[in-house]
């Protein structure tokens, strides 16, 4: 006797999570709330188990209860939030939000639209690790624009001179002159001879004469000098300056740990191949990319997934081409910042550029334009496991042909 189909749902949290199994005509068989813990993960995996679930519904493709079910040996099929919330309308008006409700809205969209649904294709560990070094390197530059902000603001009240001294607020010599004079009486201390001695002891290789400093100094607007608010403003220049060079530190030795994992990965060199991709740049295209080829079967999901192809909306005589919001953020700022640097190093992307700004463009949408030319590039390189080769690869040849 052949068993019944199966379907389960899962509404994740960090606290708790909402299990609902139906069978083939949509009853519920099981419901049931497990703790986000290894009893309650377990517990979870049993429940599948003992109605012959192969295949469950989730709203997210990351996370331990994600990494529990495939090693278990299940099928992982990834529903997002938003299709969620349209799919609730099928069984309701209301519209009200209820972790059970929407458990058995996923397992339901199973049931009824099995086809329609991708099972997740899980990334290789040293892929997965090589994304947690490139997403916690993106949210240290936060912090550390953050904190320069909140520096730059109390330099601006209290010690305007020090803005604009050298070519950035926090390079490591602008860092090192706040640390020794966190406010204005300490720099009034400053003569040329003694600017002059400290930027040779602090190794200053910039092109601005210790004459020219104490100028800017002398000139800026004067500042708070002493009392209370001096002091506390000298506290917290210092406590920044420190911050700073702490996000800095770490920063590098995300970076350096971010080359090591791209060099050791199998796909590394494919990435790295194309012009202008350097190591962050290449390390970050992979990781979100990922390596699982199945993901993204033509260029043009790729594309999509990254948000640069455009979204087509048709109705009746209406026909409008928009911006593609819904798209891996990460993804797409990596391949934009990448692909409008590459026409300095490459005929066929400047070509590209070019005619898109011929054609009244404006920079963000030529850049997308050519990103997306990258993308069919990127994509053939990476199915056919071959680092970008110009002989081969985009519209080089044709363009020398035509300047012959």
């Amino acid at each position: 006797m052949q068993a019944t189909p199966t379907f389960a749902g899962i509404d994740w949290s960090w606290q708790h999570h909402a299990l609902c199994i139906v069978d083939d005509e949509g009853q519920r068989v099981e419901e049931a709330t497990v703790t986000h813990s290894r009893r309650g993960l377990a517990r979870m995996t049993i429940l599948l188990r003992r109605h012959g679930v192969s295949r469950v519904g989730i709203e997210r493709g990351d996370g331990p209860v994600v990494e529990q079910l495939l090693r278990d040996g299940f099928e992982v099929v990834v529903i997002s939030a938003r299709q969620v919330k349209s799919l609730r309308a099928r069984y309701g008006s209301a519209g009200n939000k209820d972790d059970r409700f929407d458990a058995f809205v996923l397992a339901e969209a199973l049931r009824t639209d099995a086809g329609r649904w991708t099972v997740v294709q899980p990334d290789s560990d040293e892929t997965v690790a090589l994304r947690m070094l490139v997403r916690t390197r993106h949210d240290l530059i936060d912090h550390r624009i953050a904190v320069h902000n909140q520096l730059l603001a109390t330099l601006q009240h209290n010690f305007p001179g020090a803005i604009g001294l050298f070519s950035q607020l926090d390079i490591p010599i602008s860092l090192a002159f706040l640390r020794r004079f966190p406010t204005e009486a300490k720099a009034a201390w400053l003569s040329e001879l003694r600017m002059a001695h400290w930027l040779k002891a602090n190794h200053y290789g910039g092109r601005h004469t210790p004459t020219r400093l104490v100028a800017h100094l002398r000139e800026a607007a004067a500042g708070r000098v002493n009392g209370a608010a001096a002091d506390a403003s000298e506290v917290i220049v210092l406590t920044l300056v420190d911050l700073l060079t702490t996000l800095r530190h770490q920063q590098a030795q995300l970076e350096t740990r971010m080359k090591e994992a791209l060099l050791a990965h199998p796909d590394g060199p494919i990435f790295q191949s194309p012009p202008r991709a350097g190591v962050v740049r290449a390390a970050t295209l992979l990781a979100e990319i990922g390596d699982c080829r199945a993901r993204f079967p033509d260029p043009e999901s790729l594309a999509a997934a990254a948000g640069v192809a455009p979204s087509t909306r048709q109705s009746g005589k209406h026909l409008n081409v928009a911006y593609r919001r819904g798209c891996n953020k990460q993804l797409r700022a990596a391949l934009v910042d990448w692909a409008q640097d590459t026409p300095r190093a490459n005929a066929c992307a400047r070509d590209t550029y070019d005619r898109a700004r011929a054609r009244g463009c404006r920079h963000p949408h030529a850049a997308r334009i050519l990103a997306q030319s990258w993308t069919r590039i990127l994509w053939r390189c990476w199915h056919d496991h071959q680092p970008y080769n110009p002989d081969l690869h985009g519209r080089l040849n044709t363009l020398q042909r035509e300047a012959a």
